[in-house]
Formats: structure tokens, C-alpha cells, sequence
């Protein structure tokens, strides 16, 4: 005969891992707080995926900007955050970079990453009065005139900041690199503050169709549909390949059958026809991929960025081994 101690505890037991169960069942049950790293396309991005995902969740998904450190201060409020699904990061590129140029005591796995929603080259932007057509005719002034041209970016350690540092290096131009919040590197270029800038594609593509600024290279490994007639880096001898993406990412710790939730609502809301509507109208390809996709691709794009900064003696990461 059984022991009535043990059978009130196994149902005990029981009662609890149902319990548990439908509370994860039910999340969200109330609003997620969505941090967005960066000012300009960052912030135009992610409000849009983070009305989609309202949409798909049935709680307000809710945009907060933490602007700093190029993603760092972002990175380590939801380091810090509680694991619980309900604090997410708008991340980018920037989660490998400024983790690996030390702006933070971590490195891009203090996180678990939900996954990708899209991605853009990164293009060299120049005014359309400048004198240069080609990069090859910027660099090799650059190389001639070491510490005299101006290039500026987002901020130590973002993307812009990498890939502006990876092309200079490889070509052997020594610029005076200036962070710069976006909606200012298109008004320096315009008025000559800056005599180029790295950024991301869709913003400064509007003034390049206006004719205003023009593309001398982009920073991926093809072409790009929206600016066919701009040559990559690749194609023009520099050994560098290098994206901007965006996607999701939440504290270490949280439960999985959450980041599955979050995962099936990022890809749904992608897919939506509003926010692939406007991706497609920005120029902006969309690319979504799930955890274990994102896994792979975060570890090789971050070997690939280790390399970058080591090149140009900018590697000091501090996270413990």
C-alpha cells in the first residue's frame, strides 16, 4: 500500500510542474520592455519590429532607447536584466564589436540570442562635389596624406566603427576617424565637416538616389540590388567581408520554452506583410533566422572581428576565459 505522505507529495510535485508549465504557457502577460542601442536607423528599425511583435504577441512590446558606449550601455542593462523574457535587446553587429573592443567586462555570449531579423551592408560614403570617384582614388590620398582626411562613424566600437577601421587598415590609410550619431555624418558630409563617412546603407541612400552623396564601396561580400553600379570592397582587392545585422537578444538564463516564444514571434512579425512591406521600400534585406542559425553565424562573424581589431591593434576584450 502506498505511503499517503508519498502520494500527497507526488501530487504535490505534480501540481507544481503544471503550474509551472502554464506560467510559461502564458507569457507574456504584460509588457516587454525592447532596448535599442543606437540613435537613426537602429531606432527606425526596431520601433517597426517592435510593433509587429505587439502585434503577434498581444502585449505592447515597448521601445527604450539606451543610447551609449557603442551598444554597451544596451548590452549590460539586459545582461542585468532578469531572465524572464520580458527585457530584450534591439542587437546588431555591435554586440560583437563593442564587446571585443572592451567597452564592456563581457563578451557576446553573457547573452542568449534569439535570432535575426535583418541585415545591410555597410557603404563609404562620400559628398557628391567630393573630388573622389572611386575608393581607390580616396584611399590613395588618404595613404599620401596620413592623419589629414576625416572619416566618421556611429561611436567606439559599432559596426560602422569596425568596418571603417577594417577598409582604412587594409588599404593602408591612416584617417582621422570621428564618432559622429547618424542624422549629423549626413549633414557633416553635406557641408564638408567630414570628408567621408562609414553608415548604414538605408539612410544615406536616400541622399545618394536625391544626389547628393554617392557610394564609393560597400562593405559585403555581393552587390547590392538597391546600388547595383557599387562595387564591393572584395571586388576592388580588399580581403574583408562584413554585414550589419540586427535581431534579438535576452539575459543569459532565460527559460527556453520563452525564447522559443519570442524566436516564432520574431520570425512571424518579419514575415508580416506591413514590416516586410517597409523593409522592402528601405532597402533593407530581410534575412530571419532562428537560434541555432544565429549561433553559427555570431561565432564566425565574431572570429572574423577578433581578427579585424588584432590587425589594427584595437583588440582588448575583457571578458574572463
Amino acid at each position: 500500500m502506498l505511503n499517503l505522505k508519498h502520494v500527497i507529495m507526488g501530487t504535490a510535485a505534480a501540481a507544481l510542474m503544471m503550474a509551472s508549465g502554464q506560467a510559461k504557457a502564458e507569457w507574456p502577460e504584460k509588457a516587454i520592455e525592447f532596448i535599442i542601442p543606437f540613435g537613426g536607423g537602429a531606432d527606425v528599425e526596431g520601433r517597426m519590429i517592435a510593433k509587429a511583435m505587439s502585434d503577434v504577441l498581444g502585449q505592447p512590446v515597448v521601445p527604450v532607447s539606451k543610447i551609449g558606449g557603442g551598444g554597451a550601455i544596451a548590452y549590460t542593462h539586459v545582461k542585468n536584466s532578469k531572465p524572464d523574457g520580458y527585457t530584450v535587446a534591439w542587437n546588431s553587429t555591435s554586440i560583437l564589436t563593442t564587446t571585443n573592443i572592451g567597452n564592456v567586462p563581457f563578451d557576446y555570449t553573457a547573452l542568449d540570442h534569439i535570432g535575426q531579423v535583418a541585415q545591410q551592408p555597410v557603404p563609404f560614403v562620400v559628398s557628391a562635389k567630393a573630388r573622389w570617384n572611386t575608393l581607390k582614388e580616396f584611399m590613395a590620398e588618404c595613404k599620401a596624406k596620413p592623419n589629414t582626411l576625416k572619416i566618421a562613424f556611429a561611436g567606439f566600437g559599432s559596426a560602422t566603427h569596425m568596418a571603417g577601421v577594417a577598409l582604412t587598415n587594409a588599404m593602408g590609410c591612416k584617417p582621422i576617424m570621428l564618432p559622429v550619431k547618424g542624422a549629423d555624418r549626413r549633414k557633416m558630409i553635406l557641408s564638408g565637416e567630414t570628408d567621408a563617412a562609414v553608415d548604414i546603407f538605408f539612410v544615406p541612400l536616400k541622399m545618394v538616389k536625391a544626389g547628393k552623396s554617392k557610394f564609393l564601396a560597400i562593405s559585403s561580400g555581393k552587390r547590392n540590388p538597391a546600388a547595383p553600379n557599387v562595387p564591393t570592397a572584395k571586388e576592388l582587392g580588399v580581403d574583408m567581408e562584413f554585414d550589419l545585422f540586427r535581431g534579438l537578444s535576452v539575459a543569459k538564463g532565460t527559460p527556453q520554452a520563452i525564447k522559443d516564444k519570442l524566436e516564432a514571434a520574431m520570425i512571424k512579425a518579419a514575415a508580416s506583410k506591413k514590416f516586410s512591406g517597409r523593409m522592402k521600400k528601405l532597402k533593407i534585406t530581410l534575412a530571419p533566422m532562428g537560434q541555432k542559425a544565429f549561433a553559427a553565424k555570431l561565432k564566425k562573424a565574431n572570429a572574423n572581428i577578433v581578427s579585424i581589431m588584432k590587425k589594427a591593434g584595437m583588440y582588448q576584450a575583457k571578458a574572463k576565459k
